[in-house]
């Protein structure tokens, strides 16, 4: 019998497993979904297979366009190898429209479009509720310092005009995203790379003809099948597995 892998870290959406090598470790995407700080969950199966896929797709792209990230290969339908990192604690957040919880705080329309792309930040924490933080809070408390944050800002607006262009392409908005950066280190060389996933739990995206949200907001909003809208996506983007799961969504007490 093979050796139980060690677990590493187990979040809403993902497990880390102990990779094969030194420096790596397995990402496992799990099925269940999860909105309001984990106050409403649901187990919607197939889910991992399609983010899995996605955030192969857009990881490839970035390597492609010569943006840093911590993706190495796929492994299995529900598995990919990544390269460790040190997980800077913030999700880094780039809007192009208003939508969430900028429209509620400024009272802005959904939908509106913003004068140019805002980058901002919230302390990774689930239990205080991923609270935004400006930039004096990060650098004070030595979350990283004013050239990685001028780094961290660069890399998020190049994500955005990669993903912009690719969702554009295919009848899309990019309304926003968040992505979370890690630190690697070559040598006595440290530098930055865009680590955990790209996909539709992290993006909000609205058809360009209709607005249909084909993002975690289906879920959140009750606005239908979520699984439903991760495919459409899939879909327009030529990413399918070949023999997908059944899916079906199964909600938690």
């Amino acid at each position: 019998m093979a050796p139980r892998r060690k677990k590493i870290y187990e979040g809403k959406a993902k497990i880390l497993y102990e990779g094969p090598e030194p420096g790596t470790l397995v990402q496992y995407f799990k099925d269940d979904a999860t909105a309001f700080n984990a106050q409403k969950k649901a187990t919607i199966e197939g889910k991992g297979v399609l983010n899995n896929r996605l955030s192969e797709f857009f990881m490839n792209g970035l390597t492609n366009v010569g943006i840093p990230n911590h993706f190495i290969r796929r492994l299995n339908m529900r598995e990919q190898l990544i390269r460790q990192v040190e997980i800077i604690p913030l999700e880094v957040i780039v809007r192009n429209f208003a939508a969430g919880s900028i429209a509620k705080r400024l009272g802005m329309e959904e939908g509106t479009a913003l004068p140019r792309p805002i980058v901002e930040y919230s302390y990774k924490n689930d239990a205080l509720g991923d609270p935004l933080v400006p930039e004096e809070y990060i650098v004070a408390f030595g979350w990283a310092n004013q050239q990685d944050l001028d780094d961290i800002v660069s890399l998020a607006l190049r994500v955005n005009d990669f993903l912009s262009g690719i969702f554009y392409g295919v009848g899309i908005k990019l309304v926003d995203f968040k992505i979370e950066i890690g630190r690697v280190w070559d040598g006595d060389y440290m530098r930055l790379i865009v680590a955990d996933e790209i996909s539709p739990d992290s993006c909000r995206l609205w058809d360009i003809k209709t607005g249909a949200h084909l993002d975690k907001d289906v879920f959140r909003r009750d606005l239908g099948s979520l699984t439903d809208a991760y495919t459409e996506v899939a879909k327009r983007l030529g990413v399918l597995p070949t023999n997908p799961e059944p899916i079906k969504p199964t909600l938690i007490n």
